[in-house]
């Protein structure tokens, strides 16, 4: 976590020339700067936090990948998870950018990821008051899987109305792309990483 903090204190310091999280949040995209790197370091930070609050609860790490051993170091279920929702969201935004080339839509995606990323920075300061909860108070975990679980249900569903209603329109405007975006990129990637991690 803090890590995350130091990254994003360098984002909004070098990269959004010294705003504060406010003007970063209300940031109009013909003013903004350095879209990409920003959108980068908030989606690294969002898999960092969310493995970090998901990987207690993995049942076990694969066998496979407990025999990929580097310099006699095997991957215990934090680095398990890590790579896995990392490698999820880098094949989820590399079909994204496909899925926004092939409908014509190419000149938006850049919109698109400024605009996601303002989610994924609200998002992630979510998680570290999670992550917090988690592992600084005595917890019971029986209770707290549902409450986490619904806290991760109602932010996915935030975000697809979000992408939906978003003054920005990031999304293609024909009813069926968004349609179309929405099941196999949003919905269908998420039960993919759920059947991944919780085999």
């Amino acid at each position: 976590m803090i890590g995350s903090i130091f990254l994003y204190i360098f984002m909004l310091i070098s990269l959004k020339r010294d705003s504060n999280v406010s003007e970063f949040l209300r940031q109009k995209f013909p003013d903004s700067m350095n879209n990409f790197l920003s959108w980068v370091i908030v989606g690294f930070v969002f898999c960092l936090l969310l493995s970090a609050l998901i990987s207690p609860f993995i049942p076990l790490v694969p066998s496979k990948i407990l025999d990929l051993q580097v310099f006699g170091f095997e991957m215990n279920k934090f680095g398990f998870t890590l790579c896995t929702v990392l490698l999820f969201y880098l094949v989820k935004n590399l079909l994204s950018y496909l899925y926004f080339a092939g409908t014509g839509s190419l000149r938006k995606w850049e919109l698109f990821y400024f605009t996601s990323s303002k989610f994924y920075f609200c998002a992630s300061v979510v998680l570290m008051v999670l992550c917090t909860i988690n592992n600084f108070y005595n917890v019971d975990q029986n209770q707290a899987i549902p409450f986490y679980f619904g806290v991760l249900l109602f932010l996915f569903i935030f975000k697809i109305l979000y992408y939906l209603f978003h003054k920005n329109n990031m999304l293609p405007t024909k009813w069926y792309y968004k349609f179309l975006y929405i099941c196999t990129l949003q919905i269908v990637p998420v039960l993919v990483l759920w059947r991944t991690l919780f085999f």
